[in-house]
């Protein structure tokens, strides 16, 4: 294993992706540096009121400790007791126009170490995208972009981790996906770790030619106060997700990190509507009836 090369990498990926999104929003993103009491730390970079980007954030953090928490050994007891490291880069964007997607993306990795037995390790990570108001050219894009990444790891492999990503996105107590869905995967540790790396590794760089020409092509879209209620309830949501069901917003919150950087991923504005449903013909139920439908885009 090679812990110092995936590091550098990391760091290297929320640069990139940052000075990317400052030359589509023509603003500059915060960056603050934390520490962790009990082991790491981490950079985020943060913009809030862009002129494209209403909130948007792209953390790296390497946080270690002695035991891990319950949310990441609910599923492996085994691990119980371990000393671990972690490290990723989590982000999450929120356009201030209702016709631009939210997204979200990361990539991680894990490392449990015990006295006298062999490292535990594992990476993590995967993209969806979640419309407002969809537009079939840009799940395709996005998608095929997704498909791109995997595809130098078998044809198998992006059928496989987008129905992951479908499974794992999707809100049981609304009975509907969080959006339209990506790729996802988690527990990678096979066939070995210059295999498992370098998937991860291009999963996170293709995110900006996945995102941003969808971003570049919605921004300027004409809108009034209607779609952004609607993108305000659909903002519900993306907040009920992550609060009731993230994995990611649990572990951190469990291992004492930095609150502001993990709730960073919800959005400014945000509105919830009692047992509120579109008309059958309104341009927003077409979210309902074309998008959140789990469908194979390529």
């Amino acid at each position: 294993m090679n812990t110092p090369q995936v590091k550098e990498f990391l760091i290297k990926l929320q640069d990139d992706i940052v000075n990317g999104l400052e030359t589509v929003d023509g603003n500059s993103f915060k960056r603050d540096q934390w520490d962790r009491p009990e082991g790491g730390g981490g950079i985020s970079r943060v913009i809030e009121e862009g002129n494209v980007l209403e909130r948007g954030g792209v953390n790296f953090s390497h946080v270690y400790g002695a035991g891990l928490p319950a949310s990441a050994t609910a599923a492996r007891p085994e691990l119980a007791g371990r000393s671990f490291q972690a490290m990723g880069v989590s982000l999450v964007l929120h356009p201030r126009n209702p016709y631009a997607p939210t997204v979200h993306m990361n990539v991680r990795f894990f490392e449990a170490t015990k006295a006298g037995a062999e490292p535990v390790w594992w990476f993590g990570g995967g993209m969806d995208l979640t419309p407002y108001y969809g537009f079939e050219e840009d799940a395709v894009h996005f998608h095929q972009t997704c498909k791109d990444a995997l595809q130098p790891f078998g044809d198998d492999c992006y059928p496989r981790l987008k129905k992951w990503c479908d499974d794992y996105f999707y809100l049981k107590h609304r009975k509907e996906p969080r959006g339209i869905g990506g790729v996802f995967f988690d527990d990678l540790n096979q066939p070995d770790f210059d295999t498992c790396f370098s998937l991860t590794r291009s999963v996170g760089e293709h995110f900006l030619p996945a995102y941003r020409p969808i971003l570049e092509k919605r921004k300027d879209t004409p809108y009034g106060e209607r779609e952004r209620d609607f993108q305000a309830y659909r903002r519900g949501r993306y907040v009920e997700f992550n609060l009731v069901w993230d994995r990611g917003t649990l572990f951190g919150l469990q291992t004492g990190g930095r609150t502001e950087s993990i709730l960073m991923s919800l959005p400014p504005i945000v509105k919830w509507r009692y047992d509120w449903k579109p008309a059958p013909h309104d341009a927003e139920n077409k979210l309902y009836t074309d998008f959140l439908i789990g469908k194979n885009w390529v």
